[in-house]
This record gives structure tokens, C-alpha cells and sequence, in this order.
């Protein structure tokens, strides 16, 4: 279980879409309605972050893609500011997952602020079968984390960032997945350091052997690593 009092991260999309749920109404900051950045949830929010952002071109299946979303490694990087929204769990009133069998899949949350009945769509962009979980499955977790029923694994404490391991680690910490050639470049710049790739491929070898970091092969023979959530089998 999080420490009293703390809050973790337990789970991060990139590339979602914001948009006003059931209206036309413009969010602010947003063209046509919508809004694009990265959505977290942690032990005790629900958080859109669209500051900061960055752009990537990806291919999804056939469709190419423009990726535009927040890279978030630590929560108090994300300002209150702009169109950055910060939802407490227990103000939540109805969260529903939508499969998007014709449409993408998304998360219609509504809360209460103040007197005010608020509500948003958040939908996913990247989609693929090779995805575990989709966007429309934060809903369950939610509902539990927010009724104290959520099931949490217990993960080692993670090494300083004056090792290897700890850069990786901090490279990591948005939870996504990523190949060495990406762990080590992103290293590299963050820490103004040269790294050797093998010493970075062996490091994230041994994180992964404890526990603290996901393995996951792929179909190119290429292995992708990402850091693991508390929520354990429920990861999102």
C-alpha cells in the first residue's frame, strides 16, 4: 500500500484526446472542443496534463499518426496552470469505460466541484492488438482505488540516480514502454553523460530481474522495458 499521505503514480496514457462530454462547448486552450496531452492516475487523482508538450509522428497499423502529448516523470512538474486539469477521486460521481468496438476506446468521468456537476471525455489515440489494457479499463481500477479496494504490490525501492540504474529509472518514471537505443539517448541528454549501450542494456537486465522494471519482447526480436505500477496484475 502508498504511504499514508503520499501520492504515486499508478498509471499513464500519452496522446489522449480531452474533449467536453455531450457538448460543443470549446475547452479553453483547445480548437474545436478538444484538447490533446497525456492522462495520469494516481492513488488519489485523475490528471490531463497538456503543458509542455511534445510531438511525435508514429504509425498505427496503417495510420500515421502526429502524437502530441506531456512527458510527465514527476507530478509536482505539472503546473495548475493552462488547460491542466486535476480531478480528486472522491469528487468522481460516474466513471464509465467505453470499449470503442466502431470508435476508440475512451473514459467518460463526471465529478462534483464546488456545486458544479462537471464531466469529460478522455479518449485514446494509439490503439493496437497488441495493447493489454485500453483506456476504457481505468474505469474499474478507479472505482476501486477510490473505494479503498484497489490491490497494490509492493515494488523495491528504486536506486539513486548517481547509478546506472537510477538514470534508467528516472527515464522510466512516465511509465512508458522503451527500447535501449531510446532509454539510452534520453539518458544521455538528461544527464549530460556518454553511455556505453551495453552497460545500459545489461542495467535494464538487472531491473528487470528486480522487479522493478517490465521486460517485453517483441515480435522485431527487439525488447522494450517499462517501469512496473503498484497496481501489479491490474496494470494499466
Amino acid at each position: 500500500m502508498p504511504e499514508e499521505g503520499s501520492e504515486i503514480m499508478l498509471a499513464q496514457e500519452q496522446g489522449v484526446i480531452m474533449r467536453q462530454a455531450g457538448l460543443e462547448k470549446e475547452l479553453e486552450g483547445g480548437v474545436g472542443g478538444e484538447l490533446e496531452g497525456t492522462l495520469l492516475l494516481t492513488n488519489r487523482r485523475l490528471i490531463f496534463a497538456c503543458t509542455s508538450e511534445k510531438e511525435e509522428d508514429i504509425r498505427v497499423s496503417t495510420l500515421a499518426l502526429r502524437l502530441i502529448y506531456s512527458d510527465v516523470e514527476e507530478l509536482a512538474s505539472i503546473p495548475s496552470t493552462g488547460g491542466n486539469l486535476f480531478i480528486e477521486l472522491p469528487s468522481i460521481t460516474s466513471v464509465k469505460g467505453h470499449a470503442g468496438h466502431v470508435e476508440r476506446p475512451s473514459l467518460e468521468v463526471k465529478w462534483q466541484e464546488s456545486a458544479e456537476q462537471k464531466s469529460r471525455v478522455f479518449i485514446e489515440l494509439v490503439i493496437g492488438r497488441s495493447r493489454r489494457r485500453n483506456l476504457d479499463d481505468w474505469a474499474a481500477v478507479i472505482e476501486r482505488v477510490k473505494a479503498g479496494k484497489q490491490k497494490f504490490t509492493s515494488l523495491p525501492k528504486a536506486p539513486g540516480t548517481d547509478s546506472l540504474e537510477g538514470k534508467i529509472m528516472r527515464v522510466l518514471a512516465d511509465m512508458q514502454k522503451k527500447g535501449v537505443v531510446e532509454i539510452e539517448e534520453e539518458a544521455e541528454e538528461e544527464f549530460k553523460v556518454k553511455l556505453d549501450p551495453d552497460d545500459v542494456q545489461d542495467a535494464c537486465g538487472r531491473l528487470a530481474n528486480s522487479g522493478l522494471v517490465q521486460e517485453i519482447p517483441d515480435r522485431s526480436g527487439d525488447t522494450y522495458y517499462r517501469k512496473k505500477s503498484p497496481l501489479g496484475d491490474d496494470e494499466l
